[in-house]
């Protein structure tokens, strides 16, 4: 030890040292050792600690200091120890660039902060530097400050505390009344309440009433409440926002506090005087109400009684008075919704009469409900969590009584806008389970007086146009309201299988076999489309041996056309006629495939759907998809249902992929004599297939996916296939967790490492321009449907095709494509500048083809483009770009007058990037 005493980096490394390789025996023997040897120890320390300067040795001198200044005896050194640590308060450390030992001011002022409160005797000595520096000190400083105050109050004591208690609050205040930004002000609000809570923290049992609490808090309450006899002026935000931090500090200083301000600010309210105040007072009052139930909640005791129920009835006249005013409304508002959430603060007969109120203002001003909708739906939502009793059977009629039963005109643009309101304020109210089976009920019933009559009451035909969108908007909230529901996780989602399903299978059926004279809006896509999600949503949420007893009816419905099970009264309705969904059915019956498809798509993989044959079961599909599917709804409806089947029951269907492989390629795709139609088809049944074995990372995946080179060089159909190639790997709404298929992880990283090296060679060595080109179409594809991290490494091998090849494509898509992946490369930390410098004449001249009006109609190519360009300043280095500069703002100067206002702001902002480009 000798040898070191006076190199004091040397001691710290030796501890630091020490406490890597001892044991906690070892360590706890060391430390007894030193602490026996007393004042020669701490003599000898505190010369060695004395002055360090070096970031490294002092987090471990600081983490010393703790130690020794809780387990030693520093009676004789407290001033010696203050000042050695002191000295660093507050901490300027700024870390070089780049630091590789990567210590933070944080992490100093953390080891500090833990040294300044480690002991109570430091307090005499640091409140007056901690006054000095709050006064003097920059923001910086003074956030330091005010977080080491708070930090070192409770351990200093309620003595210290109660002796500097005037200092510390007209220091502090300062930085509440005139802050210097908000962060200030919140740490200056909580180093007050520390304060407050440590001064009274020993006197809570021998306070027994309001008028037992003297000293600071009785003086600061008397300072606010003087100054909020002015609400409307700025000094009263503050004023309220230090009596809110009073009441989480302790029980007595929170009763005094409520004491004194809530009878003010009903008193003022009441005033005629003040009545242009009146706003101001209740939005203050609110803050003093939410701020009681935040600091019930926090204390954690919500046994005991509401801060405020001995002022709760003047409180609650306030604020229904107020919501009766159009001009107090949106400020009495949250005062009522912080009462509804207070625990044990209203009765449920006193939440009652808040819906009433509420209701009267929705039913008499519905000028006034709009400007505070979002505001008062909160307040009711609020309700309906503890009294869902009382919307129910108030709010509820009133909503759905201003819903008419028929879509509204083409020229009443006013009530499409209030249908619009009342279904979202529906939407957000009826989350609880009797709230939502009621709204299920009163929705459905209305798609059943919309969708089923196909003439007016005049007998005029109805405009199907109208009524379509009526529906698609009462569909999509009860879909939004279920997906809400989903996601909260609420436990009654499962019973609608019961309740809901059957509804809207029977709606939609029984429009599209009774609709024999015209299309009824019931077979409408946007429609089956939003049911489709209302049926995936319950099913979803079913466990697997229930998904099984419902698969028994949805299967007689799939097969035998029997929807006995799944929509209960459409047998009453059409004399028990069956369907013949692959058969001899109709357009609009076909069509409803859409909805068997999506009961199918979330089963479990247990789950085994009674139809027999698989095999044959999956062939009937392929061929529905390519002779007999009218529409794109109906063909993506089978081919969802089959890649569902496929993922999950693979392993059993090794014959069936087989002959696929074998014997429906050659006959569907390669045959030239089949028609164009059905070999697209055909392609779009195989990208499924495909799709199906690839996210589960089966064997064959790759045979399908590769399969699609062989028709490349077809000019009929190499395009499909080539785009067919992004498809397989691109996330869709169908094969996810959520849906319970099989997925396996990097199964996009093994495609790309397969398909992309090929596609790349393809694209540079291809036997004709038809194979070249689609090879391009594919890359794009390929590019744009999976993440940038699985094809950057093989940028370098891209950027040639791309840029002498895909940017001068025909095809805007290919090109809009291509300038995406350059804009997504170019992105992040770590551009690939050297690649894109390598290219920058091409890559620019390319630009510049693609910004003009004349040359390329597609607006979304030449915003593209211009983006693009108005990045390249910040990618290639100046010495290499610098000759094109004049050309780019020549050319960027002439997009200024482009007709489109989107193109004209990229351009702007590509021309300003140029103007600031300099060497």
């Amino acid at each position: 030890m000798a040898d070191i005493s006076n190199d004091r980096t040397s001691l710290i490394n030796v501890v630091k040292a020490l406490g890597e390789y001892l044991t906690s025996e070892e360590s706890e023997l060391l430390q007894k050792v030193l602490t026996s040897m007393g004042k020669p120890f701490l003599d000898g320390y505190t010369t060695l600690a004395d002055g360090e300067k070096d970031p490294r040795n002092l987090m471990i001198a600081f983490a010393i200091a703790r130690v020794i200044l809780i387990e030693f005896d520093i009676s004789q050194h407290t001033e010696t120890m203050f000042n050695i640590l002191f000295c660093y308060f507050p901490i300027t450390f700024r870390p070089p660039p780049n630091d590789r030992y990567g210590i933070t001011t944080d992490d100093l002022r953390t080891s500090l902060r833990r040294c300044l409160g480690a002991t109570p005797a430091f307090g005499p000595l640091a409140i007056p530097v901690f006054l000095e520096k709050l006064t003097a000190g920059s923001r910086a400083t003074k956030k330091d400050t005010l977080q080491t105050m708070a930090f070192c109050f409770p351990v200093y004591g309620s003595a210290l505390g109660r002796a500097h208690a005037r200092k510390l609050w007209n220091a502090l205040k300062l930085e509440i009344f005139q802050p210097v930004d908000l962060q200030t002000e919140e740490e200056a609000l909580r180093a007050t309440q520390v304060l407050v809570k440590t001064i009274y923290a020993d006197e809570e049992a021998a306070v027994e009433s309001n008028d037992d609490v003297h000293g600071l808090a009785r003086d600061a309450c008397e300072e606010c409440i003087q100054i909020l006899k002015e609400p409307e002026k700025n000094q009263a935000n503050a004023a309220i926002k230090i009596l809110c931090s009073f009441i989480s500090t302790t029980p007595s200083v929170s009763r005094y506090t409520i004491s004194q301000a809530v009878p003010h600010l009903v008193k003022l309210f009441h005033n005629p005087d003040e009545a242009p105040t009146r706003v101001a007072t209740l939005t203050l009052l609110a803050e003093l109400l939410l701020a009681a139930r935040d600091s019930q909640v926090k204390s954690r005791t919500s046994e005991a009684e509401p801060a405020v129920l001995h002022y709760k009835d003047e409180v609650l006249g306030v604020f229904t008075v107020g919501l009766q005013s159009t001009t107090l409304r949106v400020a009495a508002l949250p005062g009522l919704k912080a009462m509804a959430s207070t625990d044990r603060l209203l009765t449920d007969e006193e939440l009652g009469f808040i819906v009433h109120r509420v209701g009267g203002v929705i039913e008499s001003d519905l000028d006034g409900f709009e400007e505070a909708s979002e505001t008062i739906l909160d307040l009711l939502t609020t309700i309906s969590d503890r009294a869902p009793r009382h919307i129910f059977e108030q709010t509820l009629p009133l909503l759905f009584k201003s819903l008419p039963d028929k879509a509204p005109s083409r020229e009443a643009t006013a009530e499409r806008e209030k249908c619009w309101q009342v279904l979202s304020a529906l939407q957000t109210l009826c989350i609880q389970q009797e709230l939502f089976e009621n709204l299920v009920i009163r929705l459905t019933t209305k798609l059943d007086l919309i969708c089923l009559p196909s003439h007016g009451s005049n007998g005029t035909i109805k405009d199907l146009e109208l009524d379509a969108a009526f529906a698609h908007m009462i569909l999509k909230t009860l879909a939004q309201t279920l997906l809400t529901k989903v996601k909260a996780g609420h436990p009654d989602v499962p019973k609608y299988v019961d309740q809901l399903l059957p509804r809207i299978f029977d709606i939609f059926i029984s429009s599209a076999v009774l609709s024999t004279e015209q299309p009824m809006i019931a077979t409408n896509s946007r429609l089956l489309n939003v049911a489709a999600e209302i049926i995936t949503l319950v099913l979803q949420s079913l466990p697997p041996s229930r998904q099984q007893s419902y698969s028994m009816g949805l299967s007689k419905a799939i097969m035998d056309g029997d929807t006995t099970d799944i929509a209960q009264d459409f047998q009453k309705k059409s004399s028990a006629r069956k369907l013949d969904f692959f058969g001899s059915s109709t357009m609009n019956e076909r069509n409803l495939l859409a909805l068997l498809a999506a009961a199918v798509i979330p089963l479990h993989k247990e789950v085994h759907l009674p139809i027999g044959d698989l095999d044959g079961f999956l062939d009937t599909l392929l061929a529905f998809v390519t002779e007999k599917a009218d529409t794109d709804l109906q063909r993506l409806s089978a081919l969802h249902m089959l890649s569902s089947i496929l993922n999950r029951r693979a392993d059993e269907l090794s014959s069936f992929l087989q002959d696929k492989l074998n014997n429906f390629w050659d006959r569907e795709v390669s045959d030239r004599s089949v028609s164009v139609q059905r070999r697209k088809s055909a392609i779009q049944a195989w990208t499924w297939i495909s799709k199906a074995l690839l996210v589960r990372k089966h064997p064959l995946a790759m045979n399908f996916a590769e399969r699609l080179f062989d028709v490349f060089g077809d000019e009929t159909i190499g395009w499909d296939a080539a785009r067919a190639m992004g498809d397989i790997p691109a996330h869709d709404s169908v094969l996810n967790k959520a849906n319970h298929a099989e997925i396996k992880i990097l199964y996009v990283q093994k495609y790309v490492n397969t398909i992309l090296p090929r596609l790349i060679q393809l694209a540079r060595d291809a036997n004709s321009p038809a194979e070249r080109t689609a090879a391009l179409v594919a890359l794009t594809s390929v590019i744009k449907s999976i993440p940038r991290a699985a094809y950057i490494h093989e940028m370098p091998s891209l950027m040639p095709s791309f840029c002498y090849g895909a940017l001068i494509c025909p095809m805007p898509d290919i090109r809009c494509s291509v300038i995406d992946t350059f804009l997504a490369a170019a992105e992040g930390e770590t551009p690939e500048k050297n690649m894109v410098s390598e290219h920058s004449s091409t890559l620019v001249n390319a630009m510049l083809r693609n910004i003009r009006a004349e040359k390329m109609a597609s607006t979304k190519v030449r915003i593209s483009a211009l983006r693009y360009l108005g990045g390249l300043p910040s990618i290639v280095r100046y010495d290499i770009l610098h000759p094109y500069k004049p050309t780019v703002l020549r050319e960027l100067a002439k997009t200024l007058d482009d007709p489109k206002r989107s193109v004209r702001k990229a351009a702007v902002d590509a021309r300003t990037n140029w103007f600031k480009y300099k060497g």
